[in-house]
């Protein structure tokens, strides 16, 4: 069985398109027009070993809002098709991780209820051009339209750019953990019978 799905998605304000491979090996095609946020992207592909292929054109002369929330939303989207009913799957997974002074933790539940709970405050208004506020935009579309429940949470950290990447990575392996295929699990991991 492929776990694998594409998605386009083409509004006003942008025009999405993006497939991933839950069982890939990390490889990435990034190109949004945001730079710092095609680096995030990367990380998360290569640390939850999804191969990621996303392409985005987006109003960023107004800036980078509409961008970053859209691809957001595509992705979840691209995950939750990739998951199929959930059969077999690990469904929770969690993470710590440090990049330099900044610590992350992250903790995902393929729920079906997809929500985002953020406890990350950053400083900093920008890292380059980038709006730090737009890191939960992302995160908030994705965990919404991927079904999953996210909790992302600062434990240390103070440079922007680091406390950012440490979501995207902690996120990813715990990602990784959640989607995994586990042999002990017969059928959709849930008392109910379905997620």
């Amino acid at each position: 069985m492929t776990r694998s799905a594409s998605i386009s998605r083409t509004t006003g304000e942008t025009s999405i398109d993006l497939s991933v491979d839950l069982d890939g090996t990390g490889s990435y095609t990034v190109a949004t027009g945001v730079g710092f946020f095609d680096h995030m992207l990367t990380a998360l592909a290569r640390h939850a070993l999804i191969d990621m292929d996303i392409h985005a054109e987006g109003d960023i002369w107004v800036d980078d809002h509409h961008t970053v929330e859209d691809t957001g939303i595509a992705l979840g989207q691209a995950l939750h098709a990739a998951l199929g009913d959930c059969a077999g799957i690990r469904r929770f997974g969690h993470a710590i991780v440090p990049l330099d002074e900044a610590l992350v933790l992250a903790s995902v539940d393929i729920s079906g209820r997809g929500a985002l709970f953020w406890d990350v405050p950053i400083e900093p208004a920008k890292v380059g051009t980038f709006d730090t506020e737009l890191a939960q935009e992302f995160f908030a579309g994705f965990a919404r339209e991927a079904g999953i429940t996210l909790h992302l949470r600062k434990l240390a950290g103070s440079n922007a750019h680091h406390i950012i990447e440490a979501c995207f990575k902690s996120c990813a392996r715990a990602l990784r953990a959640a989607c995994e295929e586990d042999p002990r699990v017969s059928g959709i991991p849930s008392t109910k019978g379905v997620l």
